[in-house]
């Protein structure tokens, strides 16, 4: 995915409203040998592409004038309420050296379980993301989660998934972590319960609606 920067001289406080009041965002790359680069990105363009998930989690193409650099997104910053992104950090990249990324994760298949199909069980995501190592040319937007074999009683573990090439699971001590698991139809109409309002609650909300504020 390609990102199209310029690079920027003007620095500190009052220079930084000045580019945003333009419709710039003030950036940084850095890492590796070089020094680090100050930059400034258009804010429409950057502030769609933080939308997009690859945007997040894959190598980027970062142009500055003629200058090509594979960077990783780092950090960015945002406005408390309004829809304005104030800062982003990348970090360069080399191709011989191992990154540590924070992936998301694709539930496929779910309807074709045991489980599911056969078992009337709902089998539930413990965890949306996992951090990886890699080098960067392994480097996965995603990592599919297939769950067409999961069974009543069963859980999915880390240890389970199929990685690519170098890619291996940074786990900070977790020995195995569930990435999923099934819950029984009692455990499922639970959960689906706890997640919708409360009849009376609506009521009380609807009929708060109607009431018009008391004229003192």
């Amino acid at each position: 995915m390609k990102v199209v920067a310029y690079e920027r001289t003007a620095q500190g406080t009052g220079a930084s409203r000045r580019m945003r009041n333009a419709g710039k965002v003030p950036g940084i790359v850095y890492g590796g040998e070089q020094k680090a680069q100050m930059i400034e990105l258009d804010h429409n363009a950057l502030y769609h592409a933080l939308k997009k998930e690859q945007f997040h989690s894959s190598i980027l193409d970062l142009a500055v004038g003629e200058q090509q650099t594979k960077v990783l997104l780092k950090a960015f910053q945002v406005h408390p309420f309004r829809p304005l992104v104030l800062h982003i950090d990348f970090m360069r990249v080399a191709a011989d050296r191992k990154i540590t990324m924070k992936v998301p994760l694709h539930f496929v298949r779910a309807e074709e379980s045991p489980a599911v199909k056969l078992e009337g069980g709902m089998i539930s995501h413990v965890l949306s993301e996992l951090e990886i190592s890699c080098l960067p040319a392994d480097l996965p937007e995603f990592i599919e989660v297939d769950l067409s074999q999961m069974q009543k009683g069963h859980s999915l573990h880390a240890n389970d998934l199929k990685l690519p090439g170098s890619v291996t699971i940074v786990t900070h001590g977790a020995e195995n972590p569930v990435i999923a698991t099934v819950l029984n139809q009692a455990a499922a109409e639970a959960a689906e319960a706890a997640a919708e309002p409360d009849a009376k609650d609506v009521k009380d909300v609807k009929e708060g609606e109607k009431k018009a504020p008391e004229k003192k």
